[in-house]
C-alpha cells in the first residue's frame, strides 16, 4: 500500500475526470438526483408484486452497539420524563385529567447512523459540488447541504448487488476492493442487469465484525468497498447513478491501496459528479429475501430529515418488493 505521504494530490489525480458541475444550474444542490424523475419513480413502483417492505436503518442505541466513523461517538439517549417522576414528591408537570408520559432526547452526530451525506459534506481544491466556494460550509452549510436532499427525497428502482455472497464470504475482508466490473458480474450472477439510472445498493455484511469484534473493529481500520478508477467513475458517469447505498460506514475502501488517498470516490463521485451516497444501511433482512424468492430489483423510497444547513441526516430508507 502507498505511504499516506507519498499519496498524490486529489488535484492530479482527478484532474481530467468528469464532473456534472453547471449541468442542472449553476445554483443545483442535488446533483444526480436530478435523473429520477417521474418515469423513474412510475418503473419502480411497477417493480412491486408481493408487498413486502423492509427498512433499512440500523438501531440507534442497539445494545450491542452503533458503528460509526472513526472519531465520531455513537447517539447517547437521555430519558428526561417517566413514572419516577412522579413517584418522588411530584416532579412531574401536573395536567388536568392525571396524565403522565415519558419524554426523552438524544445527542448524536447526524452522521452517526444509517444516514444521507450532503453533497457538500466534503471537497477538496476549496470547491464543493458544483462549484461552490468551501467557505460556504463555514458555520454550516449554505450550499448543498442535506435540506435539498430531505425537500427532494429519494425515490426509484435499486438494485441490491450483493458482493459477499457473490464472493461466498459472511463478510468481506477488510481492505478488500471490487470495481464497476465486479458489480456488473455480480448482477449476472443474480440474474439481473444494471439499467440505466439505477439506485446501486452493495451488500457487503462488513459490519458483522465491528458487532463481533467490538472495540478491536477499529484497530487498522480500512472498510471494504468500490476502489477507484478512471473506467469507474466513466461508468457511473455514462450510467447515470443517482444514489450509492452501502452497508459500510464510507461507502467505498476507505484508504486506496492503488494510490493510498483516503475516500477517493467521496470525491470523484459524490463532489464531481453529484452522486448522492448513502451509509450504514442494514441490509441483512432484505439480502436474504432477495437470495430466496430471486429478486434483487425494487422501489426503494427514502428521504432524510430536514436539517438547515446539515452536513448529513439520519435515514431509515424503505424497500417494497
Amino acid at each position: 500500500m502507498t505511504e499516506p505521504n507519498s499519496a498524490p494530490d486529489l488535484v492530479d489525480l482527478l484532474k481530467d475526470a468528469p464532473t456534472n458541475w453547471g449541468k442542472w444550474g449553476a445554483d443545483d444542490e442535488v446533483g444526480s438526483l436530478n435523473y429520477l424523475g417521474p418515469e423513474q419513480v412510475l418503473a419502480a413502483v411497477r417493480l412491486v408484486s408481493s408487498g413486502k417492505v423492509f427498512t433499512l436503518q440500523r438501531l440507534i442505541g442497539d445494545p450491542k452497539g452503533d458503528p460509526v466513523w472513526p472519531g465520531r461517538t455513537p447517539a447517547e439517549r437521555t430519558q428526561i420524563l417517566d413514572e419516577s417522576d412522579w413517584d418522588e414528591g411530584g416532579k412531574g408537570p401536573a395536567y388536568p385529567g392525571g396524565l403522565h408520559y415519558a419524554d426523552d432526547k438524544i445527542n448524536a452526530f447526524l452522521q452517526g447512523s444509517t444516514q444521507y451525506d450532503a453533497l457538500g459534506h466534503l471537497w477538496y481544491d476549496g470547491k464543493l459540488w458544483n462549484g461552490f466556494d468551501a467557505r460556504t460550509t463555514i458555520g454550516g452549510l449554505d450550499k448543498a447541504s442535506v435540506e435539498p436532499i430531505a425537500q427532494r427525497g429519494v425515490v426509484g428502482r435499486a438494485v441490491l448487488l450483493d458482493m459477499a455472497r457473490f464472493r461466498g464470504k459472511t463478510t468481506l475482508d477488510k481492505g478488500e476492493t471490487f470495481t464497476h466490473e465486479d458489480l456488473m458480474a455480480c448482477a449476472t450472477a443474480q440474474g439481473i442487469e444494471i439499467q440505466k439510472r439505477d439506485i446501486l445498493v452493495i451488500r457487503t455484511n462488513f459490519l458483522q465484525l465491528f458487532f463481533e469484534q467490538g472495540d478491536a473493529f477499529f484497530e487498522g481500520f480500512n472498510e471494504p468497498g468500490l476502489v477507484y478508477s478512471p473506467e469507474l467513475v466513466q461508468w457511473f458517469q455514462e450510467m447515470e447513478i443517482p444514489n450509492l447505498v452501502t452497508d459500510t460506514i464510507a461507502n467505498e475502501v476507505t484508504t486506496d491501496p492503488n494510490n493510498g488517498i483516503a475516500l477517493v470516490l467521496h470525491n470523484a463521485l459524490m463532489r464531481n459528479l453529484g452522486v448522492t451516497l448513502t451509509e450504514i444501511a442494514d441490509l441483512e433482512q432484505l439480502a436474504a429475501d432477495c437470495a430466496e424468492d430471486g429478486q434483487y430489483t425494487f422501489l426503494y423510497v427514502a428521504a432524510p430529515l430536514k436539517v438547515a444547513k446539515g452536513s448529513g441526516s439520519p435515514v431509515n430508507p424503505v424497500v417494497i418488493k
